[in-house]
């Protein structure tokens, strides 16, 4: 393998962090065996089982991690990178520009005036982050709506954050969602497309015909599977308004499951089910595509027996 370029960054007077640009597959010991050749092995094995190896912002300290082209490799010589733990979130990838998480269902990506602000996504993050530097801080690009669960973008830098909203159409590709809708769609895939519009008194939206009130909004989806009662579908969108995948498919006569707040009924999974399954984008430093994604969630699987 050849050693690909580094940098090494300080990120504060107490760290010393190298940076590697990975150009060839392997296994994380592998790679760092190769990148740190001057290092004894014994030593670098130490540094792995101390999680002071990083792919993509994950510390981690399984051998065999697999290890691709492309991938950021972060050694820091000083001490243990810290290990994000939450019960509920997951740290997908994160470095100095952005990070991707899973949210959880029933969770707010930020506070909304009302909810203990220790329990949204944003604090958790921020909490964390705060760890290593006081001055961190996080931004809360992908606002995933409290029912929903799945792949969520947040950005590290103010910069950043300005960068991916005015640049969203060029940098983010496609979100994907997966939703248990109620009843059995008769078509294999189609499109709601209408005007969405917002109650002024009761801040839900709503479809209408009126272009005047409305901003024009389009739902493609396709089916995955069909149950007994229920139908799993994919829906792709690379721009969306608030509650949009909600609406238009209770405009279609089919509402997600557990959504009471516009048609549906209760669900015994005792939540929305709808979930981000996949988020692409390019990196807005980088220029890499990246690609994300997050499992069906187990529950769905039943509310199609």
């Amino acid at each position: 393998m050849r050693q690909p370029n580094a940098r090494t960054m300080v990120r504060n007077r107490h760290e010393s962090i190298a940076r590697f640009n990975i150009t060839e597959d392997s296994t994380l010991l592998a790679t760092a065996m190769t990148l740190l050749r001057d290092h004894k092995t014994n030593k670098v094995k130490s540094m792995l089982r101390h999680n002071q190896l990083a792919v993509n912002g994950e510390p981690s300290s399984q051998f065999d991690r697999p290890v691709r082209a492309g991938d950021v490799l972060e050694v820091n010589f000083t001490r243990s990178f810290d290990v994000f733990s939450h019960p509920s979130v997951r740290l997908l990838y994160s470095d100095d520009d952005i990070m991707v998480v899973e949210k959880p269902a029933g969770m707010l990506a930020t506070g909304d005036g009302r909810a203990n602000v220790k329990e949204t996504v944003f604090h958790i993050m921020r909490e964390f982050v705060k760890r290593r530097n006081d001055r961190a801080h996080v931004y809360v690009v992908h606002r995933l709506e409290r029912e929903a669960s799945g792949v969520m973008l947040l950005a590290r830098t103010k910069k950043v954050r300005e960068q991916l909203v005015t640049s969203w159409g060029t940098l983010v590709g496609e979100r994907t969602y997966a939703a248990v809708v109620e009843g059995l769609v008769d078509e294999d895939s189609g499109q709601v497309k209408g005007y969405l519009a917002e109650d002024e008194e009761t801040h839900l939206i709503y479809a209408t015909d009126d272009k005047t009130v409305g901003k024009p909004a389009t739902t493609p989806w396709k089916v995955v599977e069909r149950g007994r009662r229920n139908t799993l579908l994919e829906i792709s969108l690379k721009n969306a308004s608030k509650h949009q995948i909600r609406v238009q498919m209770s405009h279609m006569g089919h509402p997600i499951s557990g959504d009471r707040s516009y048609g549906g009924h209760a669900s015994p999974l005792r939540r929305l089910a709808l979930h981000c399954l996949r988020l692409t984008l390019n990196h807005p430093t980088t220029g890499k595509p990246l690609t994300f994604t997050s499992p069906l969630p187990e529950g769905f699987e039943r509310l199609l027996k």
